[in-house]
């Protein structure tokens, strides 16, 4: 979690106290939002952290694709379906995409 208090500083204090940084983010884990004239710029993270961001993300992607499956699977037990060639025509129609004559 970004730390409003400590989680921002410029990009020219970062370079000129590298190793402070480095050491801070090691042992809090949160990112820092750097600044280029007061407009944040960049975010600098432990690398640690970050590979924990990223399995986080691919697990949630993971958690949403099989709630999308089974809330399919429910649809089509549920007789909520319709044939594939009447639901591709109904998408070309409303994308505007010319009948193949099938």
């Amino acid at each position: 979690m970004l730390n409003l208090e400590n989680g921002i500083d410029s990009l020219t204090n970062f370079k000129r106290q590298t190793s402070e940084y480095l050491r801070q983010l090691h042992e809090s884990g949160s990112p820092i939002v750097l600044t280029v004239n007061g407009k944040a710029e960049v975010v600098v993270q432990d690398a640690v952290a970050y590979q924990r961001l990223v399995e986080l993300a691919a697990r949630a992607d993971r958690e949403e694709t099989v709630a999308a499956i089974r809330e399919g699977l429910a649809d089509a037990q549920a007789g909520r379906v319709k044939p594939a060639r009447k639901a591709l025509k109904a998408l070309a129609k409303k994308y505007g995409i010319p009948d193949s004559g099938e």
